[in-house]
């Protein structure tokens, strides 16, 4: 198992174009490192840099302190499982899981141990016999991830291998991913997804990337609670967080601000005298707002649109004063209907600033 290290990765291709632009990231052994984010962003070409599938234009990608960037795909120690499964049709699932070690000359009885603790692992072992046809479209995902862990290699890779599957058989896949690294803890896995839910169960550290760049590295609940700048914010978080215009008038200790013509508010947040009659940007997740009851509120409007989803009810409503529609997510089933006027508050403590760059004024 192994450390990984990126040092002002890039990637260009032959027309100059620059896809990656200097990657610094640091991943220690037995990490499980989720890169997410929306298409085109980047996530799977640095994936296919770190296997060797894609060539390195700049920086250095150092495996367990080795400098990999001329070293082919086959002695980096890696190993990756595709978004198709990539089964040979005709060979059975023992065979299937057993190719790569043949292919080394390791004798037969080595070769039966570990295809047989792989799929005991992966409840694959009644279906041993069976030739991938025969298989379910979780069961062949579960083959090709046994076929990467009887190779017991430095780093696990894995390119959206849930994406194939329906609904449940992605929920079911996710539990069984995440109970593989709890049983293989030292081992340390990489794994890409443009699905913030697979993100925010499976990773002990997600790396959200956009255009390119890495936008912020941290625990779930750290992008979550936290997030560095509005594309986080909006990122990490389903339905996205609510961001309205607003104008600072007050620094110090906590900040005043006006918040979409209506309501001046006091943050928690520090800020100093430069920032005072600046525009601003306010965030509140649409879970953080609840219905005013005691005439106090931060944003007040009217309902453009009701969602009932049986355990919660969204709000979607045109705010006083803006043209942005506000979300607001409550839980149960309850009666409002279009039209309705309503007044929405929230605890300071889970109210963002950020400033006319998008950037958070709270430390990140």
């Amino acid at each position: 198992m192994a450390d990984l290290k990126l040092t002002n990765v890039s990637k260009r291709y032959s027309n100059n174009v620059e896809v990656m632009r200097d990657i610094n990231l640091d991943i220690k052994q037995g990490e499980f490192i989720v890169f997410v984010g929306p298409s085109g962003c980047g996530k799977s070409t640095l994936l296919r840099m770190i296997s060797g599938l894609e060539d390195i234009s700049g920086g250095t990608l150092e495996i367990d302190g080795e400098v990999v960037n001329d070293i082919p795909p086959a002695l980096r120690g890696i190993a990756m499982v595709f978004q198709s499964y990539a089964l040979y049709p005709h060979m059975t699932v023992y065979d299937n899981m057993a190719f790569s070690l043949r292919i080394a000359k390791l004798d037969q009885e080595t070769i039966d141990h570990y295809v047989r603790k792989a799929a005991d692992m992966l409840q694959l072992t009644e279906y041993l016999d069976r030739l991938p046809k025969a298989l379910s479209g979780g069961q062949r995902q579960r083959v090709a991830i046994g076929r990467a862990i009887v190779r017991k290699p430095k780093v696990f890779l894995f390119d959206e291998p849930l994406s194939n599957l329906d609904a449940a058989l992605r929920v079911a896949t996710r539990m069984e991913i995440a109970n593989l690294k709890e049983s293989m803890p030292d081992s340390t896995m990489i794994y890409v997804t443009h699905d913030q839910v697979e993100a925010m169960t499976l990773a002990d550290r997600i790396v959200l990337l956009s255009a390119g760049n890495i936008e912020q590295v941290g625990t779930p609940l750290e992008l979550y609670s936290l997030p560095r700048n509005v594309f986080v914010a909006q990122f990490i978080g389903s339905p996205a967080m609510n961001i309205l215009p607003a104008t600072i008038y007050a620094c110090g200790e906590t900040t005043k601000v006006n918040v979409a013509g209506q309501t001046n508010i006091t943050l928690p947040i520090k800020t100093d005298a430069g920032e005072k009659n600046k525009t601003a940007q306010f965030g509140i997740r649409p879970e953080d707002l609840q219905v005013s009851e005691n005439g106090d509120y931060v944003i007040s409007g009217n309902i453009e649109f009701v969602e009932s989803l049986g355990e919660s009810t969204l709000l979607y409503i045109k705010a006083d004063g803006c043209s942005d529609l506000v979300t607001c997510k409550l839980q149960g089933i309850l009666k409002f209907k279009k039209g309705d006027d309503v007044k929405l508050s929230a605890s300071p403590e889970k109210m963002h600033l950020f400033d006319a760059n998008g950037m958070n004024y709270r430390e990140v």
